[in-house]
């Protein structure tokens, strides 16, 4: 079976370092925060101008005051801080992010990523995705393998207007976790049940698979 959005963040949780200071882009990367592994000290940056974000909030316990980038209410997090939206960015352009997890529209096999603009549909702008991608030392997408017609958002060059050029490291979608090499999209692992054939079926851009490919455990 395809993973759940919830299932995409807990994967790349995995994907955490003790010390880490990660970005979480809007969707599902933000669920992320639920699934930080016990024993590690990663903090989480909100572009809004937060430093230290929690998990989300128990129903009823909500602070209309306390949100994300996507404006949904969060949770902080004993010696968070709150500070402008021009000394975030200078957190961000400065390299001090050292993981950015981000959503995508489409993703080529060499690394680029399109994720801010479909032309034709009203948008409210690019949001801090381009800063993200210009300065990020690390960025995992999150997203779904295809789009709702069907077809591949892992392509051999994105069709939408790009974010960022050769910037996106690894891909954990609902069906596999990948690798951006410089031979195409590295499968990793393969979603519970989910088989080789039909990621590659489902993968329009290259895809390099080397040896027996395991199921994703949770």
């Amino acid at each position: 079976m395809p993973l759940t959005k919830e299932q995409i963040a807990q994967r790349i949780a995995r994907e955490l370092r003790d010390g880490y200071y990660v970005n979480l882009g809007i969707g599902i990367p933000t669920l992320v925060a639920n699934y930080i592994p016990e024993g590690i000290n990663v903090v989480l940056q909100s572009e809004n101008g937060l430093l230290g974000m929690g998990p989300f909030p128990i129903e009823g316990e909500e602070d209309p005051d306390l949100i994300n980038a996507g404006k949904q209410t969060i949770t902080t997090v004993p010696g968070s801080a709150f500070f402008d939206s021009a000394m975030s960015f200078g957190m961000i352009r400065a390299g001090k992010v050292d993981l950015t997890v981000l959503g995508a529209m489409e993703v080529s096999e060499n690394g680029d990523i399109a994720n801010w603009k479909i032309p034709g549909k009203m948008v409210k702008g690019m949001g801090g995705a381009m800063d993200l991608v210009a300065s990020a030392k690390n960025i995992i997408v999150a997203m779904m393998h295809t789009n709702p017609k069907g077809e591949s958002k892992l392509l051999p060059r994105c069709v939408l207007p790009l974010t960022g050029v050769k910037c996106v490291r690894k891909i954990v979608s609902d069906l596999a976790v990948l690798d951006v090499t410089p031979q195409g999209f590295k499968l990793l692992e393969r979603a519970p049940g989910v088989s080789v054939e039909e990621i590659k079926m489902k993968t329009a851009g290259k895809l390099v698979i080397e040896g027996e490919i395991l199921e994703m455990k949770f």
